[in-house]
């Protein structure tokens, strides 16, 4: 070796040593220089390093060219070979594999779909996989950071050195990649990123991270590999055959943290929720459980909608495996599992995806496309291919590795109107001069797309509150391919209602029947959600007007009206026994509550509902198709009542009649669509649901009339503030 190559090399060794080598591949491991195979080794604290090959045979002494643990030295091998070091110091021994004698693990056929953007397996390639690699046990990291001059992987097992584990660039699609032996699960690390003006970032978590540390930690951990072995193959092949349009869907929204504590004040574990919230919500007959957000998140009083983990379960609760346990004992007990997911924007958590490698790479540059100024929060850059790849891939992650029922995109309106909460100026016109967001449409229809087309019988539900046309109409047919949209103005117009004095509801009465107008232009879910009881708003029983007796009769009447309405259902937990108290993150619902009458019969109530709803086909088979609602009397300001019938092909209508004044409607005529004898099925005010127990002694008899449009007249008794079911009994 000349002097000059000396010199340049004993450069390429101080870049090593001082975390600065632009291809570390290129110079550590086993290298063949001028036909003779050379071992190049980095390994802190060592005094002494000996190389070994795998099957023990000693490959010769390697010579410390720096005081830091640069080594180097010849070997007699015939061809490149994972090495094994034994490392020594005044403090004793230890073996090092070399990562730099193994090649890559991804290849190819994964840089070309990686750079179309059309690779469907990513949380397969990227993030951290234990596996067997080349004859030894190791994990492989792998990670986008195209601006990045160096990332490596840190954690306890180099002593965060970010020097010892530089990655592999995939200049191609900027992907880092490296496989490093004897790694394996519960592994802590996060990557060190050198940025493009040679700044070192804060650490940053595993954008694919499948497990992450309980906050406030904030590692990434090496997951279990062991397959989780499934027993919900029944359900699932009865999943997809369902059209879950003319299926009932009567959703439990739960947040995780809150639905109740230990004694402690702790969580449940997913496996306490199993034993207790998965047979809770089938024993009142609901058929799926919507989570909000359990996506890793750093802040609790969030509730998940700021997510850094977006493929990790939230170690709140337990780990990935308990999570799985948790979907397949709620697939056991017949219900659904549809979690709340958050694509429309991330926070600005240091190690987080915010300016990833030093650039905006998940997000816009452009602060007036980029970042949300309701929730201080970065918007991602739907433009970007491989942005686009990270959150469609997270989607499929959710539905295949946890036999997920369906995703409730979070926030969408938020991504369709690139002048969402702006003021003018704010914000960057689309290439046509308008205010739609194109790429986060695109984005949309690809995702939902991909969704329906690799996992029948799955769903996508949009909460979209503006009227953008076709949310749940097909891709094909020029929609953005949702399944369902949350019904925003139902909610808002009924509780609107609902919340008024009695004496002044005649005036309003068009809040509850202009829903009926637009109820067919969507497959809407009604939701009575979380939103609804937080920031001061009260619990739903707090907003309604009255005494205590009245609230809960206007509570009742209320739920009966919604599960009588068309569309599926969504009740947000605690409001299915009339919490009183609004909604709070950090504490256990009031589950004492039941102990009260009035509140156990709320209980049982919505029981009731659900069973009703689920076993009479007309309140469910055409939630989403007109010919399923027909308006019986939607006129009777006066008297704050309406009814309706709720049809299926096949099964008898039913009929709905709900009064919303504290007075008593005795012989109060009501259309029928045939004459005989109709069973109330419902009756709100019935003593079982402390109500005063007043009603129709459990029937009533339609006779038929003549010259009327319709063919039969049947007189009612209304209880005060009550909504009936009447079925058709044609014994």
């Amino acid at each position: 070796m000349t002097k000059e190559e000396w010199q340049a090399d004993s450069r390429e060794v101080e870049a090593v040593v001082n975390g600065r080598h632009p291809n570390p591949f290129g110079f550590l491991g086993i290298q063949e220089i001028d036909g003779q195979w050379v071992l190049r080794a980095f390994v802190p604290h060592a005094d002494t390093l000996t190389a070994f090959a795998l099957d023990g045979i000693p490959l010769g002494h390697m010579i410390p060219r720096h005081a830091d643990g640069f080594f180097e030295g010849k070997v007699s091998v015939s061809q490149r070979q994972p090495i094994r070091y034994r490392a020594s110091n005044a403090g004793g021994e230890w073996d090092v594999y070399d990562a730099y004698s193994f090649g890559p693990v991804l290849g190819p056929m994964d840089d070309y779909y990686m750079g179309e953007g059309s690779h469907l397996r990513l949380f397969d390639k990227l993030g951290a996989h234990e596996m067997e690699f080349e004859g030894i046990h190791g994990t492989h990291f792998a990670v986008w950071a195209p601006n990045a001059q160096r990332v490596s992987v840190v954690g306890p097992f180099n002593e965060w050195d970010g020097r010892r584990n530089p990655m592999r660039n995939r200049f191609e699609n900027g992907i880092w990649e490296v496989f490093i032996p004897v790694l394996g699960t519960g592994t802590l690390y996060k990557y060190e990123i050198v940025g493009p003006d040679g700044v070192i970032l804060p650490l940053k978590a595993d954008p694919f991270a499948r497990q992450s540390e309980m906050r406030p930690k904030t590692a990434s951990v090496v997951p279990d590999p062991t397959p989780f072995t499934w027993t919900d193959e029944k359900y699932i092949e009865e999943r997809a055959s369902r059209d879950w349009r003319r299926t009932p869907m009567s959703i439990y929204e739960v947040h995780l943290g809150s639905w109740r504590r230990r004694p402690d004040g702790g969580f449940l574990t997913y496996d306490q929720l199993a034993e207790q919230l998965v047979p809770y919500a089938a024993d009142m007959g609901y058929t799926h459980i919507e989570l909000m957000p359990i996506s890793e998140h750093p802040y609790d009083p969030s509730w998940g909608y700021q997510p850094t983990g977006l493929y990790a379960p939230t170690a709140r609760f337990g780990d990935p495996a308990g999570f799985a346990r948790f979907v397949d004992a709620a697939h056991e007990a017949g219900l659904g599992i549809i979690l709340d997911w958050v694509p429309a924007h991330f926070p600005t958590d240091a190690h987080g995806l915010a300016h990833f490698d030093g650039t905006a790479l998940y997000e816009h540059a452009d602060p007036r496309q980029g970042f949300h100024p309701d929730w201080n929060t970065a918007i991602y850059n739907f433009g970007r291919k491989e942005v686009v790849s990270f959150l469609i891939n997270n989607a499929l992650y959710w539905l295949e590795k946890f036999h997920i029922d369906g995703l409730r995109v979070d926030a969408v309106a938020s991504m369709l109107y690139l002048d969402y909460s702006r003021q003018q100026g704010q914000w960057v016109p689309n290439k046509f001069g308008g205010n739609e967001n194109l790429e986060a449409v695109e984005f949309l229809r690809r995702v939902n797309t991909e969704t329906y087309r690799l996992h029948p019988g799955t769903f996508m539900i949009a909460e979209e509150s503006t009227s953008w046309p076709g949310v749940s109409k097909p891709v094909d047919a020029g929609g953005l391919g949702f399944g369902f949209k949350w019904n925003m103005g139902f909610m808002n117009d009924t509780l609107r209602f609902m919340s008024r004095e009695a004496v002044h509801r005649k005036f309003h009465h068009s809040d509850l029947t202009f829903g009926t107008v637009y109820a067919f232009s969507e497959n809407f879910v009604l939701p009575l959600s979380h939103d609804e009881v937080v920031h001061g708003k009260g619990s739903l029983l707090e907003k309604m007007p009255g005494d205590d007796w009245q609230q809960f009769a206007n509570l009742r009447a209320y739920y009966a009206f919604m599960w009588g309405h068309p569309g599926k259902k969504l009740l947000f937990m605690g409001q299915e026994f009339a919490q009183r108290e609004e909604w709070a993150e950090a504490k256990s619902l009031d589950w004492y509550l039941l102990d009260a009458s009035m509140h156990e019969g709320m209980r049982r109530l919505i029981a009731d509902l659900n069973l009703a709803y689920r076993e009479l086909p007309s309140l469910h088979a055409r939630d989403c198709e007109p010919e399923g609602f027909e308006w019986v009397i939607g006129n009777d300001h006066a008297n704050s009542v309406l009814a309706w019938l709720r049809k299926a092909p096949g099964s008898d209508p039913i009929l709905v009649v709900s009064n919303f004044t504290p007075v008593p409607r005795t012989g109060y005529k009501v259309p029928m669509p045939m004459a005989g004898k109709w069973v109330e099925r419902i009756n709100t005010d019935a003593g079982w649901y402390a109500g005063s127990n007043t009603g129709n002694q459990g029937a009533v008899e339609a006779y038929a009339v003549d010259g009327q449009h319709w063919p039969a007249e049947a007189e009612l008794y209304l209880p005060p503030l009550s909504t009936l079911f009447l079925k058709f009994d044609p014994a």
